[in-house]
């Protein structure tokens, strides 16, 4: 049974290393959440070791960049791990191709195109109209705030050629501070739905911990499973994937779930037992740990 808990350094002595998700937990999309930042900064100080392991379609590098935008500390972490490396790394090894169709924002999603020095001979990827397409590479959708069905005329067009979609994020939806907006998972999931082939690369699918496990050795770090805890706020994102790995979690509820869990948005703020354990049980979903907001 998931148990509450009143703060990370209630549970965090047994574990050498944290996988961290960033969006909700320790950020709105807008600003850092202090309580979080503190929370990591101590548990390194203590002697742990903190890879943010992120649904961003962004590069680690652009990451850091927005994390500093959003007033996270440096010293709150040591490395990050990416969604979108672990799928720009697939593309650029040609899984959807070399001729492929770009669903994003250019201006937000640019730097996902960049070469990788760590793939020996990549692939020439050329962006093209759907009609010329090998593939399909997803970052996002054009407009966050519309109905990905949207989608659904290009889909059916792409499903009848075969292409394969690289999902650049699975999360379905994130919250912008106040505004909830749609992500590259929600196209995904309606392609797949559709009958369509998608690619995921970041949580809860294996490639992401591949690599974040590949960023902690990095450090010289060489921590087993049942040191490891997964702290975020997607059910069926940073939870699920914690359980596939077979690693301990810490389950977010003042994120994605605060209504459902009936938690508050202070530092302060725990679910509601009863309606936590009733979120959980509809997302099949079981964490180790629960609190409101990561402090």
């Amino acid at each position: 049974m998931t148990q509450i808990i009143q703060s990370l350094s209630d549970i965090s002595a047994p574990y050498d290393a944290l996988f961290v998700d960033l969006w909700g937990c320790v950020h709105d999309g807008v600003r850092a959440i202090p309580s979080a930042v503190a929370a990591l900064q101590a548990y390194r100080k203590s002697g742990g070791t903190v890879v943010l392991v992120t649904n961003s379609p962004k590069p680690r590098k652009g990451v850091a960049v927005q994390l500093g935008k959003f007033g996270v500390a440096e010293d709150a972490w040591d490395v990050i791990a990416t969604s979108g490396d672990s799928a720009r790394a697939a593309m650029f090894r040609g899984a959807v191709g070399s001729k492929v169709h770009f669903m994003g924002e250019w201006a937000r999603d640019a730097e996902f195109f960049e070469p990788m020095s760590v793939i020996k001979d990549p692939v020439e990827i050329k962006i093209v109209p759907l009609d010329e397409a090998e593939g399909i590479v997803c970052c996002g959708p054009d407009d966050p705030m519309a109905d990905p069905d949207v989608n659904r005329a290009a889909f059916l067009y792409a499903k009848q050629k075969g292409l394969k979609l690289l999902c650049a994020n699975p999360d379905i939806v994130v919250d912008r501070g106040d505004t909830r907006e749609w992500c590259a998972g929600a196209l995904a999931r309606l392609y797949t739905e559709m009958g369509g082939e998608s690619l995921y690369f970041g949580k809860p699918h294996p490639p992401i911990y591949d690599l974040a496990r590949r960023r902690l050795a990095s450090l010289g770090r060489d921590v087993p499973a049942d040191r490891i805890l997964a702290i975020g706020d997607g059910a069926q994102t940073d939870i699920a994937g914690a359980m596939g790995e077979d690693i301990d979690s810490l389950f977010i509820s003042g994120g994605l779930a605060a209504s459902d869990t009936h938690t508050g948005n202070t530092a302060a703020s725990q679910p509601d037992e009863t309606a936590l354990t009733a979120y959980l049980d509809k997302e099949k979903a079981s964490p180790t740990f629960a609190m409101g907001q990561l402090r």
